[in-house]
């Protein structure tokens, strides 16, 4: 595993908390990942960030905001009817670092503490199965293709 120069800053916001520039970096983000590298055509705008939390992990050198990685958890009932984690990313220079480990871990505290006693689902990449499931994550329904990428849906129980 390699490492950052510095200490990333981690920064939960509503939608309307977003700046113009953070909101860009992180649609930018998304697109690079989930389209670009992943050669996948979708509609990421899907009417959900105005009704999610966003986790962003920003660069602390830097006086602009460069997104290192991503996530959003979406209220329930807006997606499933339990909160789920998604969009889930870590930018190609930040890879290795743990900052995908780190970003779940803060999610699933976050997302517990906003939504005492719920259980979270998350609809994940197949080949990410293992790493879900070292956050409590279980598998509960068979694989399926969801624009050309085998995804599995998963539960975390309330424990």
């Amino acid at each position: 595993m390699s490492s950052l120069a510095s200490p990333p800053i981690f920064r939960w916001s509503l939608f309307d908390q977003l700046t113009n520039n953070e909101l860009y970096e992180i649609l930018r983000a998304r697109q690079e990942v989930f389209a670009v590298e992943q050669d996948c055509v979708y509609q990421d705008a899907d009417g959900k960030d105005q009704h999610a939390w966003h986790l962003a992990c920003w660069d602390s050198t830097l006086a602009s905001p460069v997104l290192l990685a991503y996530l959003r958890v979406v209220f329930p009932g807006k997606k499933y009817a339990e909160p789920s984690i998604g969009r889930v990313l870590t930018v190609e220079a930040a890879r290795g670092t743990g900052l995908g480990r780190e970003l779940m871990r803060y999610a699933i505290r976050h997302t517990l503490r906003e939504f005492p006693q719920a259980p979270i689902r998350i609809s994940a990449q197949l080949y990410l199965k293992k790493f879900y499931e070292e956050f409590g994550f279980e598998q509960i329904a068979e694989p399926y293709d969801e624009d050309g990428i085998p995804h599995i849906e998963m539960l975390r129980p309330f424990a």
